[in-house]
């Protein structure tokens, strides 16, 4: 694919996002995988903080969009068996980090995009993740071989987004609305699922991924997949000046769901990156594989979804106030836990190349 029509893609995705900022949205999140499946997470009752409960179209989307174009072009291959537990424990910790930051690396990339600086600081921990995770890389880290699942393994992740679209329209008794706050806040259901089914489409066809961007960049100087984030940022700015001028706001203070410190955002976005360099995909991307059948990626949604309930039933989740005590130390454990799985896999992936050289030299 060209790198005019990744750029394209990308510009899209950050011109749709603006505009669901302008149609309801909370401010700087108009797409953010991370968030969404938290709200969705507490609609479902999994955690039952009020202001974060809604059941968001854009996730349905990105699943239904991304599923019906890999059937039409054949790319639907439900595959698996690659790691599963250690992707959920990956995703788990994928969305601590997140939430310390507040915000998925796509959100990371929005928020710049409307001045909030803080994202800088994000950024700046996200890319050095991922470096300590391409060392790994460099060194045999490999989570297995996925192989050939039955089909119906490959329709479970198309079929729940239906469930959770009937859920939204519905709206029975027993699935959860924010009130106040930013679940509160969200545009029509059917901007917000037109939007999900363009970018589910677009990441599906582009393969568009913010880890695979700059792993790519940092290992093998191919710029192709950072392209298409330029794309997102560019448009994304243009799109705030556009549809949003008065919610632009270039500083670190004041930030619309964001905090300031520093060290936290960084690190939380370390993990992050961390975690999702080894997984080999980013939230998004993990979503839009999952709809293309790959079962290790649904596990790692699982993986999220659980990390989401965790961090707001124990205090994990930081809040404009900043971070608490909690969430500080979910993010230190997180890094030993994912650099211990990262260490321990390079080290069981050396000890077999040791023994297979052995038996070979008899």
């Amino acid at each position: 694919m060209k790198k005019t029509t990744i750029v394209i893609a990308g510009g899209i995705i950050g011109l749709l996002a603006a505009l669901l900022v302008k149609f309801g949205n909370p401010a700087n999140m108009g797409i953010c995988v991370a968030c969404f499946y938290r709200d969705i997470t507490g609609a479902l009752g999994l955690h039952r903080a009020e202001a974060v409960q809604y059941i968001r179209p854009e996730i349905i989307g990105f699943i239904i969009g991304a599923f019906i174009l890999a059937l039409a072009k054949k790319e639907f291959k439900p595959t698996g068996g690659s790691s599963p537990l250690i992707r959920f424990v990956l995703g788990f910790f994928v969305m601590i980090g997140a939430l310390v930051f507040l915000g998925c690396p796509l959100r990371m990339i929005l928020r710049l995009a409307n001045g909030d600086l803080n994202a800088l600081t994000g950024l700046v921990g996200y890319v050095f993740g991922i470096v300590i995770g391409l060392q790994f890389i460099k060194n045999g880290f490999t989570l297995g071989r996925s192989t050939s699942q039955p089909v119906a393994n490959g329709l479970i992740m198309p079929v729940l987004a239906l469930a959770l679209l009937l859920l939204v329209l519905a709206k029975p008794a027993f699935i959860f609305f924010s009130q106040e706050g930013p679940g509160s806040l969200h545009a029509p259901l059917l901007l917000s699922l037109a939007v999900g089914l363009i970018t589910g489409v677009l990441v599906q066809r582009t393969r568009l991924c913010t880890v695979g961007g700059f792993r790519d960049a940092i290992l093998i100087r191919d710029y192709h997949l950072l392209s298409g984030l330029a794309g997102v940022f560019v448009f994304a700015l243009v799109g705030n000046l556009i549809f949003n001028p008065a919610g632009f706001h270039l500083g670190f203070a004041d930030q619309p769901i964001a905090h300031n410190d520093f060290l936290w955002n960084f690190l939380g976005m370390t993990l992050v990156g961390l975690g999702s360099v080894l997984l080999g995909g980013c939230p998004l991307r993990q979503t839009i594989l999952a709809a293309e059948g790959n079962t290790d990626s649904s596990v790692t949604v699982l993986g999220l979804m659980a990390g989401a309930a965790f961090a707001h039933n124990f205090g994990l989740a930081a809040s404009p106030k900043g971070v608490p005590v909690n969430g500080q130390v979910a993010v230190i454990i997180g890094l030993i836990v994912v650099l211990g799985i990262g260490w321990s896999v390079v080290r069981n992936q050396v000890g077999i190349i040791v023994k297979e050289g052995a038996v070979i030299g008899r």
